[in-house]
């Protein structure tokens, strides 16, 4: 063997590697898939202030400046009046069900009490769930308030212009009065974490019984693909539940996360989804012909799970194209059932609309999934 240096012999290595690589597209796709993906998601999708946040209007007083109360706040692109509910009742009934962000309360006789300078009291109630999505909003209403009214209060009632506001606005946080971020990031770790075990256990599973050369032994059994699948998933829902044990108790005992609803519900909910991302963990097993491949496809599904479900962006920010995308994938859904139960004790019937998707979700990726291992079959 020559000790010295060959430029020929390196040569024929990089076209070798490039070979491999070619004849590997799964990988290679990925490799170009993964940083365009991430641009355009940081790019386009990404948006920590988001604007035209859904609102409830309950006026009580319809009088001049009432109207131009209203008119202010949707001026600052924060408010997009969505439901004008006749009672403060049926507007916290929305902020309960998460149709709602604000809902903003006009108090009977507005116009009149604001003309005799007795400072009357606007509620603004809001979902402070996620407080990061609500706080640049807040913010604008108490740039507005003093200034909101100014058009109005002119001629005869220019000496009625205080040097403060008109009026007062009550902020009220509902499910998150002191503001915490871990009220936020807590519940939606559950979702994170149990997305990327779920479907790298699973994928990962199944590619190495490949490339051990234990899958022929597997497929001479009499097994059914459906039981495969049922026998591949069942350990690792059990693993998901150990891992979710364990976050509970740390979300309870060291950063004291209340736990308002059922945890029966709890728990039925997160079953659901640990299902759905089984079955795509699942179904990454049968594309990939290693575990490399098996890690990248699993990459690729987190990436868009963590960005547009909510978790780490407020996803009202989002563009609406964006929004679409994230409604598809079962984090988005489960966020917003965990928090629900957790912060607000919601019940079975409200947090249904999260159910049914995740479920579609599931039913999609497992027919995918067995039609796609009847082919390694074949």
């Amino acid at each position: 063997m020559s000790a010295s240096f060959s430029l020929a012999r390196v040569t024929a290595i990089i076209i070798k590697e490039f070979q491999q690589m070619l004849r590997e597209r799964l990988t290679f796709a990925m490799a170009i898939g993964v940083p365009v993906m991430q641009l355009i998601l940081f790019g386009y999708a990404i948006n920590n202030d988001p604007k035209g946040l859904p609102t409830a209007l309950v006026a009580y007083d319809n009088g001049p400046l009432a109207r131009s109360l209203v008119a202010s706040i949707q001026n600052t692109g924060y408010f997009s009046i969505r439901a004008q509910p006749a009672t403060e009742a049926q507007a916290e009934r929305l902020l309960e069900t998460g149709e709602i962000q604000f809902a903003i309360v006009i108090p009977p006789d507005f116009s009149r009490r604001v003309i005799r300078g007795e400072k009357p009291a606007v509620l603004v109630a809001v979902d402070a769930t996620d407080p990061s999505a609500a706080s640049n909003a807040i913010a604008a209403l108490g740039q507005i308030t003093p200034l909101a009214l100014a058009h109005d209060l002119t001629g005869t009632l220019a000496g009625l212009q205080p040097r403060d506001a008109p009026f007062e606005l009550r902020i009220h946080r509902l499910y998150n009065p002191e503001g915490l971020t871990r009220y936020n990031i807590v519940p939606g770790l559950i979702g994170t974490i149990l997305t990327m075990t779920m479907v790298m256990l699973t994928s990962l599973a199944m590619t190495r019984e490949r490339e051990r050369g234990t899958m022929e032994n597997l497929l001479a059994t009499p097994v059914r693909p459906f039981e495969v699948m049922v026998g591949k998933i069942t350990p690792y829902i059990l693993i998901g539940y150990v891992q979710l044990s364990v976050i509970l108790l740390a979300a309870i005992l060291l950063f004291e996360v209340p736990i308002l609803g059922s945890l029966t519900l709890l728990m039925f909910v997160i079953g659901l989804f640990m299902l759905a991302n089984l079955g795509v963990g699942f179904t990454f097993s049968t594309l990939a012909t290693n575990q490399l491949q098996a890690m990248q496809l699993t990459f690729f599904f987190f990436l868009p799970s963590m960005l547009l479900s909510g978790f780490m962006f407020p996803f009202r920010g989002m563009p609406q194209w964006a929004q679409w995308l994230g409604e598809t994938l079962p984090l988005t859904h489960l966020l917003r059932a965990v928090r629900a139960i957790m912060l607000k004790g919601a019940t079975f019937g409200e947090i249904a609309p999260n159910l049914w998707p995740m479920a579609l979700f599931l039913l999609v990726v497992g027919a995918i999934a067995l039609k796609r291992y009847r082919q390694t079959l074949d």
